[in-house]
């Protein structure tokens, strides 16, 4: 059974993630596309450098234009902030993306994109699961993709240059390029080896590379951007004096910073940096967005600058909705995606790198003296996370005991509020608060708690783990 969660539909390799589910999820789009008499408008696909990425694209693309659909293929690797991108830019009522973004190897999937180039909302979602419930074999169409290629119902595009023109535009680049920086970046064997060293090189900062390489199995390790998994950028960065390292996911939609002493910047810290420059610095106005499992530092540098923080469930999809609403400046989350106001609706890790690297020579400061300017302004705010994988019986005893029964720990300190709007998270009288919620894209559970101080965060987490026997 195909189901897409927050981050659209994930699956293995060879298990649900095989040709026959693949034609169902493009046939289903098409359905749907005829139905809201969209067939002109035409549909966007990209694709990442996983295993089976690029023909899957070719596999959708053959079945949309079997449907009389005009298909735009970009044509080499994309990160899927580009596709989005060019999903905006060019008004395309649905876009799709061949990737399983920070998923293991193993891994594929295809997100889903609406008007304005924005995640696909859980209502579209649940149609495309119903319609393709609703499908047989028989019902999917074909057109082969040469073809369909001659008779221009499918086009190959290369965007590149405009979203990279795009990005310069809304940088400060003479800033940049007087710094000189050097630099040094880890694409984690994905998509952003191109769009950053052009974008970072058109700044003149000097630019090397690490784990660049096409490689299926992301060099084994998890391609996603973390204290350990950037391991390896940390040391260099300092052995090599490089200013920054740069890090970014499987699809290129969030990032990891590694600062010139070789520490990884907690992505609620970049949020927290790029919020603070955008006001105190850039002169910007508005609101932040964060998921519930984000920092409450946003809260309160919202709050110093008379603005205010917004929350809203897991999702970037909730994320980029309430920003349209608020007019808000930025809005994120604590696992490193984040976008600015002006720019695409979703994730750019792309983006968010270059407007870091702006701060830093638009201020002249380090991010760690950043970082300190921001706590002793606002406080010390310490987040701990961790996952626990568990069984499918042991899935129903949790869902049982957090949301049906409703139980929970005695932490020994003041509860002022429960939400369960997304997972369950409690929140403390002084300020802190924790959060138990199941991932949307893997079969696990997934902790976060802040407190002011890691040995209350520390406590608090393990309460809530020998509560739920993990």
């Amino acid at each position: 059974m195909i189901q897409f969660g927050t981050g659209g539909w994930r699956a293995i390799i060879g298990d649900e993630f095989v040709k026959s589910n693949i034609v169902l999820v493009a046939q289903a789009v098409a359905e749907m596309m005829k139905e809201e008499k969209l067939e002109d408008k035409g549909i966007v696909i990209g694709y990442d450098r996983r295993f089976l990425s690029d023909k899957s694209a070719k596999w959708i693309s053959e079945v949309i234009a079997g449907n009389g659909i005009h298909v735009q293929l970009i044509n080499k690797i994309a990160p899927t902030p580009l596709i989005m991108y060019y999903a905006k830019t060019y008004t395309k009522n649905y876009g799709l993306a061949v990737t399983a973004s920070h998923n293991p190897a193993e891994y594929n999937g295809i997100k889903i994109f609406t008007k304005g180039g924005r995640d696909a909302t859980e209502e579209v979602t649940r149609r495309v699961e119903r319609t393709i419930a609703s499908l047989s074999p028989e019902d999917i169409k074909f057109m082969d993709y040469d073809i369909a290629k001659k008779e221009g119902i499918i086009e190959e595009v290369n965007p590149f240059n405009e979203y990279i023109d795009t990005l310069l535009n809304l940088l400060n680049v003479e800033a940049i390029r007087k710094k000189e920086l050097k630099i040094l970046v880890d694409p984690m064997f994905g998509v952003s080896k191109n769009a950053l060293q052009a974008l970072l090189i058109s700044c003149r900062c000097e630019v090397d590379m690490i784990h660049e390489r096409h490689d299926t199995t992301f060099g084994g390790r998890l391609p996603s951007p973390s204290a350990v998994t950037l391991a390896r950028l940390a040391n260099m960065v300092v052995e090599k004096n490089y200013d920054i390292g740069i890090g970014t996911d499987g699809d290129a939609d969030r990032l990891g910073i590694i600062d010139e002493k070789g520490d990884f910047i907690h992505p609620n810290d970049i949020m927290a940096l790029l919020y603070y420059y955008l006001l105190k610095y850039k002169g910007w106005r508005g609101p932040v967005v964060r998921n519930i499992a984000t920092t409450h530092l946003l809260d309160a540098i919202a709050k110093g600058f008379g603005e205010k923080c917004y929350e809203v469930p897991v999702g970037f999809k909730h994320i980029s909705a309430k920003m349209d609403e608020t007019d808000a400046v930025i809005g994120g989350e604590s696992s490193g995606g984040l976008t600015i106001r002006g720019h695409i609706k979703g994730k750019d890790g792309i983006f968010a790198a270059g407007l870091l690297v702006e701060m830093i020579c638009v201020t002249g400061r380090h991010l760690a003296e950043m970082l300190d300017e921001i706590h002793e302004q606002f406080g010390h705010f310490i987040m701990l996370e961790c996952d626990r994988h568990f069984s499918f019986k042991k899935k129903e005893e949790l869902i049982r005991l957090l949301f049906e029964e409703r139980e929970l720990p005695s932490f020994n300190r003041a509860v002022t509020k429960v939400s369960y709007e997304d997972g369950v998270k409690v929140y403390f009288e002084n300020g802190g608060w924790i959060i138990a919620r199941f991932s949307g894209t893997e079969p696990l559970i997934r902790i976060f708690t802040e407190m002011s101080l890691k040995e209350e965060a520390e406590d608090i987490r393990e309460k809530m783990l020998e509560f739920l026997g993990l």
